[in-house]
C-alpha cells in the first residue's frame, strides 16, 4: 500500500499536471485498515478538477479499500478578503416584476443545484435542509443554502445568523454569507422578522432571479434550495429560470403530509426534473432515557410512498430532543460533533454519502455529474 509521500508523488493537480509533491501542497493520509482518510489542500483547484483528484485517489487505493470506504476531504489555508468599507454598502433587493426568461441559465460557480420541497407545511423541510447541506459539508464538498421560502423564512434562524445584514460587493453583487462551514442567502435577511410579507407571485419570481443569478455564491459542488411548502409560484419560477439537477422530497409519516408530498413528487416530474428521493422526518421519537425509537406519527409512511411512486427512499430521520434545541438556538444538529453516532447524525451522514459520495457509483450525484 502506498504511503503519504508516495500519494503526493503520483496525485497531480489537472490544473497544471504538476503532482501533489512539487507543489508542496499539504496532504494527509490515514487509515484504520477498514477505512482511509485523505485530506488535501484545495487552493486553486475547481469543482471539476476536484472530482479529477478524488478519481486519482480511489484508483490508486481501490486495491487496498472498498471504494465506498476512501473518504476524501479538502480544505482551504485561504481567508476571505477584507475589502474596503466603500465596497461593503447593503445589499438591496429589487422588488419588481421579474425578467421574462429566454431560456434557463446555470449559476455561475455553481456545479449543481439541488432543491428541497414539500407537499405541505410543517414537515420540518428547512430543518432537513439546513442539516442535509452541513453533512454534505462534512464530507468535504462546497456547499450553499438559498433560503426560497419569501412567507416563511427561517434558515437565518435555524443558522444563528437573525441580525446579519446583507452586503453587496463592489460589482453590486449581493455577498453570500457564511455559516457553520456553509454559504447561504434568504429573504428573511432583508425584513424583520415580525413583518409579513404579502407580495403576489410575479414580484416572488423576480427576488428568485435575483437570489441565484446577483448572489456572489463563489465556487459550489452544490446549491440546496429551500423552497416553499406547496406547488405554487416560487417553484415554477425556479424551474423556469435555471437548471435543477435534482430534487427531494420531504415529509412526515402521516397520510395526509404524505398524500401532499406524493403531489409535489409529480410537480417535480412533470416540469422534467429528476426526484432524487423521499427523505421521512420525524419518522420516529427518540427517548432520551433508553434510546427506544417510538413512531409516534405511525411507521415508514415515507418508505412506503416511495416504493409506490417508484423513487428511493433516501433515509427516515427520527426526532431527537437536540435536534430541537439545535435549530432553536440557531446551532444546527450536523454542526455539533458532539452527536455524531446518534440516530439523528447516523441518518442525515447517510443519506448525505447517498447523495454526495464521490467514491461510489452508487451516490446520486456521482451519476448526475456522469461519473
Amino acid at each position: 500500500m502506498m504511503n503519504t509521500e508516495q500519494l503526493t508523488k503520483v496525485i497531480k493537480n489537472p490544473a497544471n499536471q504538476m503532482s501533489f509533491a512539487d507543489e508542496g501542497r499539504a496532504f494527509k493520509f490515514e487509515t484504520n485498515g477498514e477505512k482511509a482518510l485523505v485530506e488535501y489542500n484545495r487552493d486553486g483547484i475547481s469543482s471539476t478538477q476536484k472530482r479529477e483528484i478524488e478519481d486519482q485517489i480511489v484508483e490508486l487505493l481501490k486495491s487496498n479499500f472498498e471504494p465506498q470506504n476512501i473518504i476524501v476531504k479538502t480544505n482551504s489555508s485561504q481567508t476571505p478578503t477584507q475589502q474596503p468599507q466603500a465596497q461593503q454598502e447593503q445589499a438591496t433587493l429589487k422588488t419588481g416584476h421579474g425578467p421574462a426568461m429566454a431560456k434557463k441559465k446555470r449559476v455561475p460557480g455553481v456545479e449543481r443545484i439541488l432543491a428541497v420541497a414539500s407537499g405541505k407545511g410543517g414537515v420540518g423541510k428547512s430543518t432537513v435542509s439546513v442539516n442535509l447541506a452541513i453533512s454534505l459539508a462534512n464530507q468535504g464538498l462546497k456547499v450553499g443554502i438559498l433560503d426560497a421560502d419569501i412567507y416563511g423564512p427561517s434558515v437565518p434562524m435555524l443558522l444563528g445568523k437573525r441580525d446579519i445584514k446583507p452586503r453587496a460587493s463592489e460589482s453590486k453583487k449581493i455577498i453570500a454569507e457564511d455559516a457553520h462551514g456553509i454559504k447561504f442567502m434568504s429573504f428573511g435577511l432583508f425584513i424583520k422578522e415580525e413583518d409579513p410579507v404579502i407580495w403576489r407571485g410575479p414580484m416572488l419570481g423576480g427576488v428568485l432571479n435575483q437570489f441565484l443569478f446577483d448572489v456572489d455564491w463563489g465556487v459550489l459542488d452544490v446549491l440546496i434550495i429551500d423552497l416553499p411548502p406547496g406547488t405554487g409560484d416560487m417553484q415554477l419560477s425556479m424551474v423556469q429560470s435555471t437548471e435543477v439537477d435534482g430534487a427531494i422530497i420531504v415529509t412526515t409519516p402521516q397520510d395526509v403530509a404524505i398524500l401532499d408530498a406524493g403531489k409535489g413528487l409529480k410537480m417535480f416530474e412533470q416540469v422534467k426534473v429528476p426526484v432524487l428521493g423521499v427523505v421521512e422526518n420525524m419518522s420516529s421519537f427518540v427517548c432520551d432515557n433508553c434510546d427506544t425509537l417510538h413512531d409516534i406519527f405511525g411507521a415508514d409512511g415515507g418508505a412506503k410512498m416511495a416504493q409506490r411512486l417508484g423513487v428511493k427512499h433516501l433515509g427516515s430521520i427520527p426526532i431527537e430532543k437536540a435536534l430541537r434545541l439545535g435549530s432553536d438556538t440557531g446551532l444546527p444538529y450536523m454542526s455539533d460533533r458532539s452527536h455524531e453516532g446518534r440516530p439523528v447524525w447516523k441518518a442525515f451522514s447517510e443519506i448525505a454519502k447517498t447523495l454526495g459520495s464521490k467514491s461510489s457509483e452508487k451516490g446520486f450525484f456521482g451519476r448526475l455529474f456522469n461519473r
